[in-house]
């Protein structure tokens, strides 16, 4: 992705590291932590226990400049979603759009939604309108769950701006609600379909930000979204695939979604709630 030359987003809150970022969880190893952390964001548990007892060893000044060439990427990318979603608003949706604050932080922080780590991955948070993204996740995306690329990076952040534009639309409200009164399984499936949306959603940003891709970008992003499929986690997880419990949908329905967002470019194409076949 060809970002030089492009703004960097005043929509940040930078936070410190806890002192935990750059050591070992005790016995784990880096590979370890790697797995955890993707045990953790993709499967929606916190697994900061694991991590208890990770050393305080310092960081070393390549570690430290690799976190702030990821923190310099993620606002310029939130940048290109600014740009992108203030325009889809106006021209399709006929309002304004108000952006959100990405918080970039490397270690643990606190949200209003809870704990942010790396353990519980990027997420949005509707109560403080804030996308809570930690650095290093970047590397479990790569290294673990072979999602690597710097689209398939930009990829993550323009999902969880999705989520925001879901927000601003009001259809993460009324969804959030009908979870509450759904059963497991109702809320499941209700959260698959708005996962699929900020795919979509995600998609849109893509296909106004072509000038700004390199080849193999689109690759990379539709790779991401196979990579984090349910049904392929389960499967790599040494389990046998069990749809009632999928919360973001499978490999082939996430990349499907993205396509059709980055094809269309249109908002009303990525209504998932409206479709009968996901």
């Amino acid at each position: 992705m060809r970002l030089k030359g492009i703004r960097r987003s005043s929509n940040v809150e930078r936070r410190g590291s806890s002192g935990r970022s750059g050591g070992k969880a005790r016995g784990l190893g880096v590979v370890g932590v790697l797995a955890v952390l993707a045990i953790g964001y993709f499967t929606g548990i916190d697994v900061t226990p694991l991590l208890q007892g990770e050393s305080t060893q310092q960081q070393t000044s390549a570690s430290t400049g690799q976190n702030e060439q990821q923190a310099v990427f993620s606002e310029q990318v939130l940048a290109t979603t600014e740009d992108v979603w203030t325009k889809i608003f106006r021209e399709q949706l006929g309002r304004s759009y108000t952006p959100p604050t990405l918080v970039i932080f490397n270690g643990v922080t606190q949200s209003p939604c809870g704990n942010a780590s790396g353990a519980t991955g990027p997420f949005y948070c509707p109560a403080d309108d804030k996308a809570y993204l930690d650095t290093d996740f970047f590397v479990a995306l790569d290294r673990q769950m072979g999602a690597g690329g710097d689209f398939a990076a930009a990829y993550v952040i323009a999902h969880e701006v999705a989520h925001h534009v879901q927000n601003e639309l009001g259809i993460l409200p009324k969804v959030n609600a009908a979870r509450q009164r759904s059963s497991t399984v109702e809320a499941n499936a209700l959260t698959v379909r708005l996962e699929l949306m900020a795919d979509c959603l995600s998609g849109i940003w893509a296909t106004n930000v072509q000038g700004l891709m390199e080849r193999g970008d689109l690759e990379e992003a539709l790779n991401a979204a196979r990579k984090i499929g349910d049904d392929h986690l389960q499967r790599s997880a040494g389990q046998v695939p069990q749809p009632h419990t999928y919360t973001h949908g499978t490999s082939a329905q996430r990349a499907g979604w993205f396509q059709r967002g980055y094809d269309s470019g249109d908002v009303g194409q990525c209504d998932t709630f409206a479709a009968q076949r996901l």
